[in-house]
């Protein structure tokens, strides 16, 4: 039960950060606040559940052996929970409908900005903080929570950020039109099996040369 609960707080504050950030209009030095509050949610919860926050996360690192198949769906239940209630505190105190949207390009090009930028996250997870060489590191929440903010501050204004299913349902479930719900499942989930895929080849590598 801790491990679910750390994913449902966890979930709940990087997603209020967003909808409140989104509603706030707060610029493209926002992206700081989503990045600095995962980071801080990385290190509070990293020692109990590995402080996913994120079933593309989840799914990947189950895939790579480093999460257990039987958590995949608790998980995911604890974050998307988590993830709507702090959306939903977000339009409460904001007064405004929390949402992402990606720009008006060609559906793949969004597409391929949440594959490639949760592919990113999802293999630095991997390799941080979830890989038995890096055990006691203190690097981990910095290197996930920076790498928010770069994938932020570039992709956002293409495929609106999301990189993380929790996130993008969360932020679409109280508009009146989910069209775009798809893309912040398809793109994170194929970006981390793909993540998950680069991962076992990296660790096939040094035991081979």
């Amino acid at each position: 039960m801790a491990k679910y609960l750390t994913e449902f707080i966890g979930t709940f504050f990087l997603v209020l950060t967003v909808g409140l950030v989104v509603t706030g209009n707060g610029g493209p030095t926002a992206v700081i606040a989503i990045g600095v509050m995962l980071m801080c949610m990385v290190y509070k919860g990293g020692h109990i559940s590995g402080a996913h926050y994120n079933p593309a996360v989840t799914l990947g690192l189950v895939i790579a052996g480093r999460c257990k198949a039987k958590e995949l769906v608790p998980y995911w239940v604890s974050q998307l929970l988590g993830g709507i209630a702090g959306s939903a505190l977000a339009q409460m105190l904001s007064g405004k409908q929390t949402s992402i949207q990606p720009a008006e390009l060609p559906v793949h090009i969004p597409l391929i900005v949440e594959i490639v930028f949760t592919f990113g996250l999802a293999l630095v997870v991997m390799n941080v903080a979830a890989h038995e060489k890096m055990k006691g590191s203190p690097i981990y929440g910095l290197a996930i929570g920076f790498f928010i903010v770069a994938a932020a501050y570039v992709g956002g204004p293409i495929s609106g950020g999301a990189f993380n299913p929790a996130v993008g349902t969360a932020m679409s479930i109280f508009m009146d039109s989910k069209e775009h719900l798809w893309l912040y499942w398809v793109g994170p989930l194929v970006g981390a099996v793909l993540a998950a895929g680069a991962f076992k080849v990296q660790e096939m590598g040094p035991s081979e040369s």
